[in-house]
């Protein structure tokens, strides 16, 4: 299914008669009238007439879907009486048939259609993009949002995806989409991605078989002999090829989700454990399992508590800019309070006054997974994004093999935060 080059846009605030003419075509596909062949043609159909609408075509068109599609209330109200008589009775479990029935929405049969088509997945993927920006001012479609979510959570089940090594001899629209999708360290060129796909690197993405050269997600390693401490050492494209036989150490330096229309999705826990076994098989030295990773909402949790920087001496802006960096004497002063601040940042902030869970959303997604917050460290990242977002600080998560379900336990029951005994001590400092 493709966009039709040069075919007319239509759009938002649609005519009556086109609104007409997209209900029709809607309940046609609910209806499901015909065999297989015309269910796929109607999908087609559907699909483009969705792709030349422009962005406020498009939401009406969702907007149909979402209210006058969903579950007869009258249907529900009759089927729910049924059952509630025939609890305890033999018929019960044909009124619970009857009841679910009942329940489900003629929104997700039509969105299923296209399931048959050849890129009907990828289709249903970016169709929720565009879902969730609409639904951020249009909260009547969250009803459509929380089914389509339900549908793709199934089909994209880690059991049907396939975790793929990405190499420099991979095909070159895959390589390509590497440099576009990377959302962690910036690929700058064709030599800064040869260089993290050499022979002491390793990529690894995970694919589902409807869409083979779209990653799911993907994640960048680097072998080493030690608990990496710098991003730019990490990616210097003149830095000698490591002999990988000799690394016991892997550092996981970006991980990149690459479907915003998969949000809510969660792959990256089944990656790492699948990255961790398949650089285990290979390379038997490996003892170490860690990242090297940003703290992208420090500054903005200090922008929220202005407090914390009192004894810093400084503005948040000025810490932002970088420009201390080449006073010797105030990069000493500045890096046992910023480290302090740091630490408290990763083991105390939470999203809001009730939550449990981090602040930072890297540190959700590691802690999630696993990790244990391992190390602070300094001036690891001295890029203006680097400064922007975390002053050149950067953190090492660690994945202990035999910690990692514990970890997970701990966390996801009483929201307990795995962390080295340093790391403790420099939050209480």
């Amino acid at each position: 299914m493709r966009n039709m080059a040069g075919g007319p846009t239509v759009s938002g605030g649609l005519p009556a008669r086109q609104i007409v003419q997209l209900r029709q075509q809607l309940r046609e596909c609910a209806e499901g009238y015909g065999g297989e062949v015309t269910a796929r043609v109607r999908a087609a159909r559907l699909g483009e007439t969705y792709l030349r609408l422009d962005a406020g075509g498009r939401h009406e068109l969702l907007r149909l879907i979402a209210l006058e599609f969903g579950p007869d209330p009258g249907a529900v109200e009759r089927a729910h009486g049924a059952y509630q008589t025939a609890i305890g009775t033999p018929a019960q479990w044909d009124a619970e048939a009857t009841l679910r029935a009942a329940l489900r929405s003629a929104r997700i049969r039509i969105l299923t259609h296209f399931n048959a088509l050849p890129q009907g997945v990828k289709f249903l993927v970016d169709l929720r993009k565009d879902l969730l920006g609409f639904l951020e001012r249009d909260p009547e479609l969250a009803a459509l949002d929380r089914e389509l979510e339900a549908r793709l959570t199934a089909w994209f089940d880690v059991g049907f995806l396939e975790l793929v090594r990405i190499t420099w001899n991979s095909p070159a629209l895959l390589l390509e989409k590497l440099i576009r999708y990377e959302a962690v360290h910036e690929i700058r060129s064709w030599a800064d991605l040869k260089n993290r796909l050499d022979s002491d690197r390793r990529c690894y993405a995970f694919f589902h078989p409807r869409m083979p050269m779209e990653p799911l997600i993907f994640v960048e390693v680097a072998l080493t002999n030690r608990l990496a401490d710098n991003v730019q050492s990490l990616l210097d494209e003149n830095a000698p090829v490591f002999d990988a036989r000799r690394a016991d150490t892997a550092i996981f330096y970006s991980i990149s989700n690459t479907q915003a229309g998969l949000r809510g999705i969660s792959f990256g826990n089944f990656l790492l454990k699948r990255v961790i076994d398949d650089l285990k098989r290979d390379f038997p030295r490996l003892k170490t399992f860690a990242t090297l990773s940003p703290l992208p909402q420090l500054a903005e949790w200090l922008k929220r508590n202005p407090d914390r920087l009192a004894a810093i001496n400084l503005e948040l802006a000025e810490l932002q800019s970088g420009a201390w960096l080449d006073d010797k004497l105030l990069c000493r002063r500045l890096r046992d309070p910023l480290q302090q601040l740091a630490a408290r940042y990763l083991l105390e902030a939470k999203q809001n006054h009730q939550g449990v869970l981090p602040f930072d959303p890297v540190s959700r997604f590691h802690l999630g997974n696993g990790a244990g917050v391992e190390r602070i460290n300094w001036l690891a990242d001295t890029s203006a994004k680097g400064f922007q977002q975390s002053f050149g600080l950067m953190v090492n998560y660690l994945y202990d093999p035999e910690e990692i379900e514990n970890n997970v336990e701990s966390y996801s029951h009483d929201g307990r935060i795995a962390a080295s005994a340093s790391m403790r001590r420099l939050a209480r400092s």
